[in-house]
């Protein structure tokens, strides 16, 4: 919480007591004065000078383009100030903290929270956000930074309690957008909208990585060795269905066959030994010796038994 409360001390500035435009316009009013009284020769111009001197350095305020302060009459909320040049009564009004109504961004995170399925984990988030109604910021909350960094912390942490680690690493859009909408509910009466919110890391304990990297493994063997035993039922029926085409047509199976020995012969170099009963049943003979002319190539049968 210390880096918070420095990160609200700057980007919170306070109304400066005396603006620099306010000390050039008094120190420019006391000079006109200390020359108007060396000409006239007279006291009370110097006196007067003085005066507005001391009027021009407390009311004169100036806020920046994206700046809005509050003034306080006595306490009580008078208006909105700002942009630009803007004057106060000295004592009798005051000026708020100035509101910076850009988009700002505040960063949290959540150390070893627990999962729904009861994992650590520690998140970090960024929230993007803005003041659309500075009199509403300024009047309703006492410290809308600090409000807003603690509500975040405590959205998340929810969040991450009602989501399985699962979901935490691969619907981080989806939690973003549920943490949002938290928020929003929260920071609305405060003149405050949330515009996003996204989860920049998850992190888990190395050992449990280990283990999840581990059961991974052995996830994608099992899935491996169900593919490769569904081939073989595959393949097995596909053979099933073929022996019984072949049982039924001799013929078709002599054909089958002789592509099967086509397809060897057809490499360069290669050489078939082919069991002589083989030759004999499925009439072969012929159509081995045409095959060896044509290719250049010798088929040596062995010897009948």
């Amino acid at each position: 919480m210390n880096g918070l409360t420095d990160r609200i001390s700057t980007d919170m500035p306070q109304a400066q007591f005396v603006s620099p435009q306010g000390a050039a316009a008094g120190l420019a009013a006391l000079a006109v004065s200390v020359l108007v009284t060396a000409l006239t020769r007279q006291p009370i111009w110097a006196a007067l000078g003085l005066l507005v001197m001391v009027y021009a350095m407390f009311s004169i305020k100036v806020a920046q383009q994206w700046e809005r302060a509050a003034v306080l009459r006595l306490g009580r909320y008078q208006s909105l100030r700002g942009p630009g040049l803007f004057m106060v009564i000295p004592i009798i009004e005051t000026v708020s903290k100035f509101v910076d109504q850009r988009v700002r961004v505040t960063d949290v995170s959540a150390e070893t929270a627990l999962t729904k399925d009861t994992v650590p984990v520690n998140v970090d988030a960024i929230v993007f956000w803005v003041v659309w109604d500075a009199e509403k910021s300024i009047l309703e909350v006492q410290d809308f930074f600090q409000a807003i960094g603690l509500c975040s912390q405590t959205a998340l942490l929810e969040s991450i309690g009602r989501h399985e680690l699962a979901e935490l690493i691969a619907q981080r859009e989806k939690l973003g957008k549920e943490l949002q909408r938290l928020l929003d509910e929260k920071t609305n009466p405060w003149g405050i909208t949330i515009h996003s919110v996204e989860i920049r890391d998850v992190r888990i304990p190395s050992e449990l990585q280990d283990a999840m990297s581990r059961e991974a493994q052995a996830q994608r063997e099992r899935h491996a060795r169900i593919i490769l035993g569904t081939a073989e039922t595959e393949i097995s029926e596909k053979f099933a269905q073929a022996s019984l085409v072949y049982r039924d047509n001799p013929t078709a199976l002599h054909l089958r066959a002789m592509n099967m020995l086509y397809e060897a012969l057809k490499e360069k170099g290669s050489m078939v030994i082919v069991p002589s009963s083989a030759v004999e049943t499925m009439g072969l003979g012929g159509m081995l010796g045409t095959t060896a002319l044509a290719r250049g190539q010798g088929v040596t049968p062995p010897p009948a038994a």
